[in-house]
């Protein structure tokens, strides 16, 4: 039944290649059922609206409308109306890329930082973990309108205590800018973010060995190339986790930047744009085509961004 092959004394050996095979069969066959519902319930809550959407993208279906919805091809695609064609959605896609390049980035340093800073030893270190959570607790909607009201530029605290300090000399348009609206996105959505990036890398970094950094102590190797030519290697796999993950929700934002700028042209996102469609102007079917370009755009992004961090791998991985 186990699979182990015994000699002539009766002791157990390796189990015979056969039994190997079996029993992995076994086992995929298992695993299989066990992910069936799972896949059964994925497929009815993500993947049976996907496909609608890219169904209704190929029509001319308008919200409301009593006509009933005809198949256009790939008009709203590739027409002279369609989204492909419109300045304002290669905009919307180069604020959204912009938008989740600098945030990431921004996001994926400072956590680290702030990792590195609450895994050291402290008596307060479980107060500090706790206290650093609650900009990430606190919901988007109601942190992007408490940052709205603190960066308004008559009653907004930010501009009040700047020019105490004495570096602005009069109140700044935060929001209303063009020039200063990304940047104050981008610093809320640091904010509020950079705590659970800290939260995996805090993951990745108690999972590196200690016995590595005793050997480099007993060795007498300075803490910054125990870091860099050790934990940050061994954390690599847990910091490419948490890009994926927040890269995922960056290009997918949506109610930071609607509550904080609404419909501005300077930060509008792809999903503000695609709201801005199907609600605003009640244009399903071109509301979809954005929908599905939307979708495309995440996922050929997430596609390269995976490879080049397996490419990544390898390389650092590769015998010099």
């Amino acid at each position: 039944m186990s699979g182990l092959a015994r000699d002539g004394d009766g002791v157990a050996s390796a189990p015979r290649p056969g039994a190997r095979s079996g029993l992995q069969a076994q086992r995929r066959r298992q695993a299989r059922w066990m992910l069936a519902p799972l896949l059964l319930v994925l497929s009815l809550v993500a993947l049976w609206p996907l496909l609608r959407t890219v169904g209704l993208s190929f029509t001319d279906a308008q919200l409301g409308s009593e006509t009933p919805a005809q198949f256009v091809g790939l008009e709203q695609y590739l027409g002279e109306y369609g989204v492909l064609s419109d300045r304002d959605w290669w905009g919307a896609v180069a604020n959204t890329l912009r938008f989740a390049l600098v945030s990431v980035a921004l996001e994926t340093l400072l956590g680290l930082g702030v990792a590195l800073l609450i895994h050291r030893p402290s008596p307060v270190r479980t107060l500090l973990r706790a206290a650093m959570l609650l900009p990430w607790a606190i919901p988007t909607v109601v942190s992007a309108k408490m940052w709205s009201w603190m960066l308004h530029d008559q009653f907004g605290l930010v501009n009040h205590w700047l020019q105490r300090v004495g570096l602005i000399g009069e109140p700044l348009a935060w929001t209303a800018d063009p020039a200063l609206s990304f940047v104050a996105i981008v610093l809320v959505d640091v904010w509020k973010t950079t705590p659970f990036m800290a939260l995996l890398m805090l993951a990745a970094l108690q999972g590196v060995p200690a016995d590595c950094h005793e050997a480099a102590q007993v060795d007498g190797v300075p803490a910054f190339a125990v870091f860099r030519r050790i934990t940050l290697p061994l954390m690599l796999p847990g910091i490419a986790v948490a890009v994926v993950f927040r890269l995922l929700d960056a290009l997918r934002v949506f109610d930071l930047i609607y509550v904080m700028t609404a419909n501005s042209r300077q930060t509008r996102s792809m999903s503000v744009y695609v709201r801005e469609q199907l609600i605003d102007f009640q244009l399903t079917g071109y509301g979809s085509a954005a929908a599905t370009a939307l979708f495309f755009v995440v996922a050929l992004t997430t596609i390269v961004v995976l490879a080049l961090m397996r490419q990544r791998g390898g390389d650092s991985g590769s015998p010099a």
